[in-house]
């Protein structure tokens, strides 16, 4: 397929339309006035096969805006369902945002998003908008997780509208153009297994093996094999957050995707001080998306999903399915924090070293993410001092330990270390750096708002003079507590 020269050189096929009428409502963007655009992501137009100077921006304001579409787009709200907090509810879809078209790129297929669209028959008497904090917050999640190399969905661009939205206050309104392979969640498969439509169910899932995964479709039971495949990148993404101190806060088996993507974020956190419980969300006073349940969650999501695919996979081969989960998000935690803590090899006793470095920063509150980049600095080759950023009497024995474990590797201290400095962060999508953003923005200055997003985009590269953006907050700073509309 030829590259894309510009927006208006994309071309669709917009599959979603052609299902039954009723897995989606067709609506057009409400036009909102004195839309300006914010910034644009170079890694997001790279994914349409496009360079930021390729994008008029006029054109790109007038799409974000909603007063146009593109040729080919067909917009339109899906329809779906879901496990919210552990409960199910049959009237969820997508409330204020529109699925525009399905862009076809050299690198496949791409939705294209736009969130802060307007009511749709889904909105459950929401107004369908989007506030400024949100979409700043979305739009630098995408760049930061892509940094990080964790599958997520991404924005195009974000932009802010003249109108003002109620939500704790009165707010900026905004809207965002988000990009992702597909927007198939888990609740789309609740949705058609509680309607006993069983046909559509099968139809959904060879859609996503046909659209998504065409090597699936050779496999002697490709249904089961879409199934595993959907098991194993889920625990392959749950330990990705798990080893960046990622919470995602809402993790509805609606916010989950099929394809393994981190999607919808909301009051969502990486860590600061090392907590195992951080709940950001302020309305989970149960703790049920903490930290630390995340993998537990994921699981019962994957069941929940499980049990929809019931009238089309015979339940043994499920739970088989099910219970290759732990042991893959396990590999796959313990090779990624292997490799944050330099060690090349896999050795007897590693989990426990990983573990005892977990509870050192947690009993002396040491920020996650600086002590792994002290890990990783050269001037701690020589004794391995990381007395400032981590206070306790119990330092010392773990850095013997850690020692003679490095012992053990064959790789040079050199080599090693910038190994490590390319997988532990300097620049992380810390809450109250977000928040400076954000209130820039609605000052009209953007300027930090890009420089953010330049930074969170290769988040293992010092920059002279970006010293601000690796802050952490004071030790006197309230804890992070978030809504849902954050």
């Amino acid at each position: 397929m030829a590259s894309a020269t510009s927006l208006e050189s994309l071309t669709f096929d917009n599959v979603w339309s052609r299902f039954p009428q009723d897995f989606f409502s067709r609506v057009s963007p409400t036009p909102w006035r004195d839309t300006r655009l914010l910034d644009i992501s170079p890694a997001g137009a790279a994914r349409l096969g496009l360079e930021v100077d390729d994008i008029d921006r006029d054109r790109l304001t007038a799409l974000i805006s909603g007063e146009r579409l593109l040729d080919g787009m067909e917009p339109l709200a899906q329809k779906y369902t879901g496990h919210q907090f552990g409960t199910y509810n049959p009237a969820l879809g997508d409330g204020r945002g529109l699925l525009l078209g399905e862009a076809m790129t050299s690198q496949g297929p791409i939705d294209l998003h736009l969130k802060g669209a307007g009511q749709t028959p889904y909105s459950r008497f929401g107004d369908g908008r989007a506030v400024l904090r949100s979409s700043i917050r979305e739009y630098l999640a995408g760049e930061a997780m892509t940094g990080l190399k964790i599958p997520t969905t991404q924005a195009l661009a974000v932009a802010i509208n003249g109108e003002k939205v109620m939500r704790e206050r009165v707010e900026p309104g905004a809207t965002l153009l988000r990009l992702a392979e597909s927007h198939v969640r888990f609740g789309h498969f609740e949705w058609l297994y509680q309607q006993q439509r069983v046909e559509d169910l099968e139809r959904l899932m060879r859609h996503v093996i046909d659209r998504h995964r065409p090597n699936l479709a050779h496999q002697d039971a490709p249904l089961e094999a879409l199934f595993q495949d959907v098991v194993t990148r889920t625990a392959e993404l749950i330990a990705r957050w798990q080893a960046y101190g990622f919470v995602h806060a809402v993790m509805n088996t609606d916010n989950m995707s099929i394809l393994g993507l981190t999607l919808d974020y909301g009051p969502y956190a990486f860590m600061d001080r090392f907590e195992s419980n951080l709940t950001p969300n302020h309305t989970d006073t149960s703790g049920r998306y903490a930290f630390d349940q995340q993998p537990g969650v994921a699981l019962w999501n994957l069941t929940v999903l499980g049990q929809s695919l019931t009238p089309l996979i015979e339940v043994e081969r499920l739970r088989e399915i099910l219970d290759s989960y732990e042991p893959t998000l396990q590999a796959a935690y313990a090779i990624l924090m292997r490799g944050r803590l330099g060690l090349e090899t896999e050795q007897e006793g590693d989990g426990e070293l990983i573990d005892e470095w977990l509870r050192l920063l947690e009993s002396s509150r040491a920020d996650f993410h600086r002590s792994f980049r002290a890990l990783s600095e050269r001037d701690v080759v020589g004794g391995l001092s990381l007395s400032a950023e981590i206070e306790s009497p119990e330092l010392d024995s773990w850095l013997e330990r850690y020692r003679r474990r490095l012992d053990q590797e064959s790789r040079g201290d050199t080599e090693r270390l910038a190994a490590m400095r390319r997988v532990n962060p300097l620049y992380i999508l810390r809450t109250h750096l977000a928040q400076q953003v954000i209130e820039a923005a609605e000052e009209g200055d953007t300027r930090p708002l890009a420089t953010f997003r330049e930074l969170l985009s290769a988040p293992s590269v010092r920059r002279p003079g970006m010293e601000i953006w690796s802050e952490a907050p004071s030790a006197s700073a309230p804890p992070v507590c978030l809504s849902c509309s954050s």
